[in-house]
């Protein structure tokens, strides 16, 4: 297993993992797979996002697959930069149980750490994804807030919650 940042190389691999994570998973994302593949040029923009400085995207390979993924984004403005969100964590079915978004999530950590600006980083998860939930609170991220109703499925409405570690 192969832990590391993404770089522009990795896009075609990254937007790959994302289209699944979409399918298999789409009351955890904000986005839809069908609006996803809708989007002009993905791989370009993907490439784009790996470049952008304060954005840390960390994969897991497993003899050259990407199977795992989870983006840190780091707040740009001036009284919001010692904040960081963490985005698109995901591992594919075939790495799960592995430890594998442990160990992505603490990259992450760690990265944010070592930025020296990042004191707080949030996440949402849907209250119902027990396995991500324990995982988070494992790691030592609070819940400070519950959003009813926040994504809608068809006709199913998940609930999500707001959860934050303090670094400093």
């Amino acid at each position: 297993m192969e832990l590391r940042q993404l770089v522009a190389e990795d896009a075609s691999a990254y937007w790959e993992l994302r289209l699944e994570a979409l399918q298999n998973s789409p009351e955890a994302f904000s986005t839809s797979y069908e609006e996803a593949i809708q989007r002009e040029n993905p791989i370009e923009r993907v490439k784009g996002n790996l470049k952008v400085k304060g954005n840390y995207t960390f994969g897991a390979f497993d003899q050259h697959k990407l199977i795992g993924m989870v983006t840190l984004l780091q707040e740009s403005s001036l009284k919001m930069k010692h904040r960081a969100n963490i985005f698109a964590m995901y591992v594919s079915p075939i790495g799960r149980g592995k430890g594998i978004g442990k160990s992505l999530m603490e990259l992450a950590i760690e990265q944010a750490k070592f930025s020296q600006e990042i004191e707080k980083i949030n996440l949402s998860v849907v209250s119902s994804n027990e396995a991500a939930k324990n995982l988070y609170i494992q790691l030592g991220f609070n819940v400070f807030g519950i959003e009813e109703m926040a994504l809608k499925v068809g006709e199913t409405s998940y609930e999500e919650l707001h959860m934050s570690l303090i670094l400093k």
